[in-house]
């Protein structure tokens, strides 16, 4: 089975710094072994793997470059968003075509978040009365 795509969601950019403090910040990166910050007045010392990643933004204002920030969101084809659900592959594409799940395009290809997978299970009707307006499989 192929492995789900990412997608960048919520992404902000920030205008690269003014040479004075792009000097600044070279020479205290250059220094660098550990990261801590102060948060509300308590100093709190970065795990290594938030030290590695605010290096990296940090060393990229350093270079005068602007950074942009986002989240990586899983995305599935329609065959793992499927099996997520428990349902066939067709149901799943019918559930997409009458909007019950919300999709998304890359090219002609749909993709689907396990966000919107897991809201259709939780929100799934329990009894047969409740199940008229879903397509039948």
């Amino acid at each position: 089975m192929a492995s789900p795509t990412s997608a960048l969601g919520r992404v902000r950019t920030f205008e690269a710094l003014d040479a004075k403090t792009t000097q600044r910040l070279q020479r205290a990166l250059a220094e660098s072994e550990d990261t801590t910050v102060f948060v509300n007045g308590t100093a709190l010392q970065l795990p290594k793997d938030a030290h590695d990643a605010l290096l990296e933004v940090l060393n990229r204002f350093a270079a005068g470059e602007s950074v942009s920030i986002g989240t990586t969101e899983l995305l599935l084809n329609t065959s793992q968003a499927a099996q997520m659900a428990g349902i066939s592959n067709s149901y799943l594409r019918k559930l997409a075509d009458a909007g019950i799940i919300p999709v998304e395009y890359r090219g002609t290809h749909r993709r689907i978040r396990p966000s919107a997978i897991q809201a259709w299970l939780d929100q799934r009707p329990t009894t047969e009365s409740e199940a008229k307006d879903v397509p039948t499989e």
